[in-house]
């Protein structure tokens, strides 16, 4: 009788072994939450990473900073890996809304150009590691204005009735109304505000504006529907390489130059599968394969060193160092955004 009770108790330990084991399996599933821009990663990227590493990805998108903050203070903890641009990566740091990276998992951050390694928002690279870098200028096709293009006085000019797109994006599009100005893009004075306020609305009722838009300009652009667009210069060089008619320039008033990051939530619980995509992102051929598939400028030396001369013929993907010094990032604005916003919303009705 002990006999078969030990023999019974073995053979339920053994099945109960088998029953627990998928169970198990499940809960010891490496997995990561992406939230990214829109067409901002080659879809084979992610699918070498989940190869390689086991670790299983979702993958989902933004459009705005703006959009992306809201839907991080609305889910909590629904995300791991984020790319936002400089000035939100500021502001999440002063709300203490980021890990500290531990660099030692994400040693191909060791390849990044030198200006991308001490950016003023994140001086000691303790919570952002730079993904793509790039400047706003205009599109413009030369078919449909009157010479070059060098100034944004271009996108109010009366003569381009509905031939001009506009970002849909507060900090851009109040950017390029403040340097044609004469203002700094971080200014914040009502005095500069009520100005870009009254420019924004002239520009609407000269109808000049076709529309606010971001993602759908560059293919408009490529259609020929409009003269000109604000635009990033990563959209500008994929329109460009789609319609080779189109030009892109940054304006003499200057501009705002920018960086997007990659930084880790505080609330994440997969802290280490981040680092290791982040780490995945910064090699060379893989930062190589983002360049060529998003179009923008790549922080990674050795995707920089092997442009061929046509990529460095491109003022969209290779601006002048004096492009560059005319440039300016932008910074956070949190105090200052009923400002902004009560603004915005008198140009946009």
């Amino acid at each position: 009788m002990k006999k078969s009770a030990a023999l019974i108790l073995a053979l339920m330990l053994v099945l109960g072994t088998v029953m627990a084991a998928p169970a198990l399996a499940d809960s010891q599933k490496r997995t990561l939450t992406v939230f990214n821009w829109f067409d901002y990663i080659d879809e084979d990227v992610i699918k070498m990473f989940e190869k390689e590493t086991g670790i299983k990805v979702t993958y989902t998108n933004f459009t705005t900073n703006e959009e992306m903050f809201v839907k991080l203070e609305k889910s909590a903890g629904a995300y791991d890996v984020i790319f936002p641009s400089d000035y939100i990566i500021e502001r999440m740091i002063k709300e203490d809304m980021l890990a500290e990276l531990d660099m030692e998992k994400i040693p191909n951050a060791a390849n990044l150009i030198d200006w991308c390694t001490s950016p003023d928002y994140d001086p000691e690279n303790r919570y952002s590691v730079a993904y793509m870098w790039g400047t706003v200028g205009i599109l413009y096709d030369p078919d449909q204005v009157e010479g070059e293009i060098d100034s944004w006085s271009a996108l109010f000019d009366p003569q381009y009735k509905y031939g001009v797109f506009m970002l849909d994006s507060i900090r851009d599009c109040f950017g390029v109304c403040l340097r044609y100005l004469g203002y700094s893009l971080n200014d914040h004075s009502e005095e500069a505000l009520d100005a870009v306020k009254d420019l924004l609305i002239q520009q609407k009722n000269d109808n000049i504006v076709a529309g606010y838009l971001v993602d759908e300009a560059k293919d408009k652009m490529i259609a020929g529907e409009a003269a000109m667009a604000v635009m990033w210069s990563g959209d500008a060089m994929y329109a460009i390489e789609e319609n080779e008619n189109l030009k892109y320039v940054v304006p003499k008033e200057g501009s705002n130059i920018w960086i997007d990051g990659m930084c880790v939530l505080k609330n994440s619980q997969h802290k280490d599968e981040a680092m290791e995509f982040i780490n995945f992102l910064c090699r060379p051929d893989i930062a190589a394969m983002n360049q060529e598939y998003i179009s923008y400028c790549s922080p990674i030396r050795q995707v920089v060193e092997e442009y061929d001369e046509d990529k460095l013929a491109q003022p969209a993907l290779n601006p002048s160092e004096e492009t560059i010094a005319n440039c300016e990032f932008f910074h956070d604005i949190t105090e200052f955004m009923e400002l902004y916003d009560s603004r915005w919303m008198e140009v946009r009705a």
